[in-house]
């Protein structure tokens, strides 16, 4: 274990989700609408919809890959040209720490984590899946919430914060879920990046027709999370010969160069139509879609407010670095992010215990260090931001 002269909060942990977690307390009416597992050729698997649902090769988790066994594969390094089976290495028995709070506890305490954000494994890949029956959708997820507030809890002794999902295609719904997720204590909502695809059609997730969630997000004071997983982008890559839909570890050279990321576009809408003006004490982050997209993006609002200040009430780079914080990837150019929007919106995230994240999350100091942070820089990065996050704001 990394030995850090502070204890520290991971905006950035997982779960493995139990096989019942959208189903334990799903109401019996969409049973056959949602999910349901079948053994098709032998194997466990996960119908969504009625469907095969490949976001997750293996949704049961057991057996799974070690924490961190694609660490150097993500930081770029490949040598041998090993294929992800290869790369994954001999998988294990799902631990107890991934799928009991107080297990995990302990781990924490052998890791020196003070707290940590909670977030979907399986979750985030789910929503697409039934955007074709919003009902079965909008039930599918308050059940998961349901379990995740039985099994994890939403500030669980104040160091585990799951984060309920949030999904905001039936608005209404939306706010009921986040009135019900803030009495049960929630700091954090998740949900992921992308058009919000109501019935009626795809609308920015600023789009006034939300703002019912949004001033109620703005009033409690949490901080509305955005995590990597399968966005409504996915579809768009049909059109250029790929899968319409994520599948996790499955080598696709062009999904990880196609410029189109539905996170830029979904902060980048948010700016454009004055989300931030309208409530201004809203807090987002951005987790596990690391940090290029924004300099991406602050390319673009530099030239659009020099072209077009009269559509802005301030420069939105000053509107971003007030509202949002972001946590890189730990592989990233954490330098130029520290600069461009300073130490005190940069999130740590390990994104343990997945093969893709660090083995051990205090490690990631190293990191930061390799980039010239000082000591102070670092606790703010890997404790204090977090936790300032962690606590709602005051009414």
């Amino acid at each position: 274990m990394a030995d850090l002269p502070f204890r520290y909060f991971d905006c950035d942990n997982h779960y493995y989700e139990a096989l019942d977690a959208f189903t334990r307390h799903l109401e019996p009416e969409f049973a056959k609408r949602t999910m349901q597992w079948a053994t098709i050729n032998g194997r466990t698997r996960l119908l969504v919809g009625g469907r095969v649902n490949k976001f997750i090769p293996n949704p049961t988790f057991d057996p799974v890959a070690k924490p961190g066994a694609m660490d150097e594969y993500f930081r770029g390094r490949n040598p041998k040209s090993a294929g992800t089976l290869e790369l994954f290495g001999e998988l294990e028995p799902v631990r107890p720490e991934y799928r009991d709070r107080d297990a995990r506890l302990a781990l924490m305490d052998e890791q020196g984590m003070q707290g940590a954000i909670f977030l979907p494994t399986l979750g985030v890949g789910m929503e697409q899946a039934l955007l074709h029956d919003v009902p079965a959708l909008t039930a599918a997820f308050r059940a998961f919430n349901r379990w995740l507030a039985e099994d994890w809890g939403f500030a669980y002794r104040e160091r585990i914060f799951a984060a309920p999902y949030i999904t905001l295609v039936d608005p209404d719904n939306a706010v009921r879920e986040l009135e019900w997720a803030l009495e049960q204590d929630a700091r954090f909502v998740v949900m992921v990046g992308g058009p919000v695809m109501t019935p009626s059609g795809g609308r920015s997730p600023a789009d006034p027709m939300f703002d019912g969630f949004w001033a109620r997000a703005n009033e409690a004071g949490i901080t509305v999370l955005y995590h990597g997983g399968d966005s409504y982008y996915s579809k768009y890559l049909a059109d250029w010969g790929e899968s319409e839909f994520t599948e996790a570890f499955r080598a696709s050279p062009f999904r990880g160069l196609v410029s189109a990321n539905s996170l830029q576009d979904t902060i980048a809408s948010m700016l454009a139509n004055r989300l931030f003006e309208r409530f201004p004490r809203l807090r987002i982050a951005s987790i596990e879609v690391g940090s290029d997209w924004v300099f991406h993006l602050f390319d673009k609002l530099k030239k659009s407010f020099g072209q077009t200040p009269y559509l802005y009430p301030e420069d939105p780079r000053e509107t971003f670095r007030r509202h949002i914080w972001v946590a890189p990837f730990y592989e990233d150019e954490l330098g130029a992010l520290r600069d461009l929007v300073g130490v005190d919106r940069i999130l740590m995230g390990s994104d343990y215990p997945h093969v893709e994240g660090l083995a051990n999350p205090g490690s990631y100091i190293k990191d930061l260090e390799n980039f010239q942070y000082t000591v102070e820089q670092s606790r703010r990065v890997m404790r204090d931001n977090g936790l300032e996050l962690a606590t709602r704001l005051p009414a």
